[in-house]
């Protein structure tokens, strides 16, 4: 096996020649990733490096989702950002969603067509269905929180090689709390503006001399500078692991969660004037609420998880692991349909909003989605023509199945009706009625190959493929509906099955331990049912086809003090599924999105740190038979920008221990403007946010004030071309830890 290139010890550079040299500094690399505070070293963990400046080295230098296994970011050569537990605490962040704020290239959608739970956008795509939980697929439709988490990581680009079914944009990997050879534990407690109470616990206990069992809990309470929207919910998740540290381990847990939330879908979009085609949101208050008091998003998380991982030698490790979970969500919203003005001219976003009224259009379903996944993965390492290979092999098995029932509403018209200057908040009238069952269910049966190849001590080579079959059948079971009740019109779906190949290349340069460049090739596919639910018009339609190429560096500055991280990337939808000029569903077209990604990541100085990150994208529909109707009639998709794009995004989040117990902090996050829609009649402004964070921390307590969204910016985060949803205004959290 060869050997790694010797490196001579880094020496220190005074802060002030660290920040001239990063002034200097062309070029980036990968992985982006929060600083730890120096932790106690634990009997299974590796003892960090232990530095002059008496800061312990970073740990997130290893991530989950680069590779099937724990993998060393510089040996990924993709881009890959991590939001680790501290970086989530010194935000006071709660929900995926928060987390994922501090990743530029992340958009979020507003529930377009029904689509309910955390709709992520990655790199303009959609990234809904490729969330994963420890390296399985977690599908539900629900609203994630990180109460049991350590760390979210984000693997940019397609994927499908090491994920399966979708991923154009990226996959985002939450990693759980892992119980530890440690007895320790937290509480904290969180008070806030609107009525926001949180309380969160984390135990470990070693129950043996292998073995250790680990809770987290949270409860809270959420109300919102936004009127009736709120967010309850609370959840637990054991874990236990038994035989740490040896060849043989086990690992068994649990994310329970249950939440009920009043759903908020925001603003209607409107043109500025008669004649200009462009919508945007409608200038309300922030404030306004357009749905019914007693509209509902209930979810019930229900997640096993069990792994086995037996090491057999030296340089060989098999490894299974089994989720089972089911999800059931309760989900009533009434986003509003056309608006009108009072005297039939066309609405406009210059008219009074007194004379602007929308009727409320419901969405009533009910949902229960189970999924059963088994992986078995191999990997070992071998000395093959004279090179060192690390190969890993596997086998993938799952079944995903998804019951959508549908409920009509006969509301009286004149209750359904909303005035959009003068809105009157009241529950829901009439009756319910089921419409409705479709039942569809997903079969996959996968395996694949990676190797990485040693050419020599500074080249390596990565290559490998997967081969799915993918069986999708459907049910539609249509209900007796009570006189009064408008005809359900569905027509049955029979889904198309696939087999697919996903090959994956990539060759990395590593002249020094300090220093990566790379070049890589993926690809992906979405399938027609890829989110385990099918229409009839796209049941018959084949995959989706993405491929990226991405040129990139990882740069280790100040003998790893600081991350200097970038990327070239060009991400192509070759068959994006559309409508031709007749209306009729195709794959035809190209996508296509070019950008930039740049990363600083680690310590400035000994008591200043720094989570930046800033990506450029430019995105256009290349090819396209799509020609827009209603009011873009005429409109060709072909020749205009992506949606879900902003031009411009980034993040930052700097901490400094301004005294040994004392820390200042705060960050900011912007967005250039960006499309909706792909005619280039539908956007929302691009904002910058501003948030800060003071804390006090001793040694076994902290208390920490966050102010997030600063100066009370009225911006919109979740969009779609059809509605925009307002941020949460001005928002004070102090939150109180002790820790034992």
């Amino acid at each position: 096996m060869s050997q790694p290139t010797p490196v001579r010890p880094a020496v220190k550079a005074p802060w002030s020649l660290r920040a001239a040299t990063l002034a200097l500094a062309v070029g980036s690399a990968h992985a982006q990733t929060a600083p730890e505070a120096p932790a106690t070293p634990t009997p299974d963990t590796t003892l960090p490096t232990i530095k002059a400046t008496a800061t312990a080295e970073r740990d997130n230098t290893r991530v989950h989702a680069g590779g099937k296994f724990e993998t060393d970011v510089r040996d990924v050569p993709q881009s890959i950002t991590v939001v680790d537990r501290r970086l989530l605490d010194s935000q006071a962040a709660t929900s995926l969603k928060e987390a994922l704020r501090n990743v530029p290239g992340i958009t979020l959608g507003a529930g377009e067509g029904g689509v309910i739970g955390d709709n992520i956008n990655l790199r303009g795509f959609s990234a809904r269905t490729d969330v994963y939980l420890d390296g399985l697929r977690d599908r539900g439709q629900y609203t994630r929180d990180v109460f049991a988490l350590d760390a979210v990581e984000v693997l940019k680009g397609p994927s499908s090689m090491l994920f399966g079914r979708g991923s154009t944009g990226g996959v985002i990997n939450q990693v759980s709390k892992q119980p530890r050879l440690r007895d320790g534990g937290e509480v904290a407690v969180t008070g806030g503006t609107d009525d926001t109470w949180r309380a969160t616990a984390d135990l470990n206990r070693r129950t043996g001399e292998t073995s250790a069992l680990r809770v987290a809990a949270f409860g809270q309470s959420q109300h919102s500078t936004r009127d009736v929207v709120e967010n309850e919910g609370h959840g637990v998740a054991p874990g236990w692991r038994w035989g740490i540290g040896t060849a043989t381990e086990f690992t068994v847990s649990a994310l329970l969660q249950r939440t009920h939330e009043i759903p908020d879908y925001g603003f209607p979009l409107l043109r500025g004037s008669a004649t200009d085609p462009v919508r945007q949101p409608i200038d309300a208050p922030a404030n306004a609420y357009y749905g019914y008091t007693d509209d509902v998003f209930d979810q019930e998380v229900n997640v096993l998880t069990a792994g086995w991982q037996q090491r057999l030698g030296a340089d060989t490790t098999l490894r299974a692991r089994l989720l089972a979970g089911e999800n059931r969500t309760d989900a009533r919203a009434n986003p509003l349909g056309s608006v009108v003005r009072d005297d039939g001219g066309v609405p406009t976003r210059s008219d009074d909003l007194d004379r602007l009224s929308a009727a409320r259009s419901t969405r009533d379903r009910e949902i229960r989605d189970t999924s059963l996944i088994g992986q078995l993965d191999l990997t070992t390492r071998l000395q093959a023509a004279g090179m060192a290979h690390q190969l890993t092999g596997g086998l993938e098995l799952a079944r995903e199945r998804s019951r959508d029932r549908r409920y009509v509403w006969n509301t009286p018209a004149e209750d359904a009706l909303i005035n959009l200057g003068q809105p009157v908040y009241r529950a829901m009238t009439g009756e319910r009625a089921l419409t409705r069952t479709v039942t569809t269910t997903a079969d996959t049966l996968a395996v694949y190959a990676n190797d990485t190849v040693s050419l020599t001590p500074q080249w390596k080579l990565v290559a490998g493929v997967r081969g799915e079959r993918f069986e999708v059948s459907s049910d539609l079971v249509k209900h007796t509906l009570p006189p009064g009740f408008p005809a359900d019109t569905t027509e049955p779906a029979a889904p198309k099955s696939e087999t697919l190949w996903s090959p994956r290349a990539g060759v990395l340069w590593q002249p020094s331990a300090s220093q990566t460049w790379y070049a890589s090739y993926g690809t992906s596919f979405n399938p027609s049912a890829e989110a385990v639910s099918q229409s009839a018009s796209t049941a018959q339609l084949g995959a989706e086809k993405n491929r990226s190429f991405e040129l990139g560096a990882k740069l280790e500055l100040w003998d790893g003090e600081l991350s200097l991280t970038g990327a070239l990337f060009r991400v192509e939808k070759t068959n994006p599924r559309t409508t031709d000029a007749t209306g009729t569903q195709v794959t035809e077209g190209l996508i296509r999105m070019d950008g930039l990604e740049l990363g600083l990541t680690g310590r400035l100085s000994p008591t200043w740190q720094v989570f930046a990150g800033y990506t450029f994208l430019d995105g256009r529909i290349v090819e396209s038979p799509q020609v827009g109707s209603g009011a873009d009639a005429g409109i060709a998709a072909e020749g205009k920008a992506a949606p879900n794009a902003p031009r411009h995004n980034a993040t930052l989040w700097t901490t400094w221990r301004v005294a040994p117990q004392w820390e200042l902090g705060g960050g900011a996050q912007f967005a250039s403007e960006r499309w909706l829609n792909n005619y280039e009649t539908a956007k929302v402004e691009g904002y910058t946010r501003f948030d800060l964070t003071a804390a006090y921390l001793a040694k076994s307590w902290e208390l920490r004030l966050n102010l997030q969204n600063l100066t009370d910016e009225t911006y919109f985060e979740a969009s779609s071309a059809g509605r925009a949803t307002p941020v949460r205004g001005r928002t004070a959290l102090l939150t109180g830890t002790v820790r034992f």
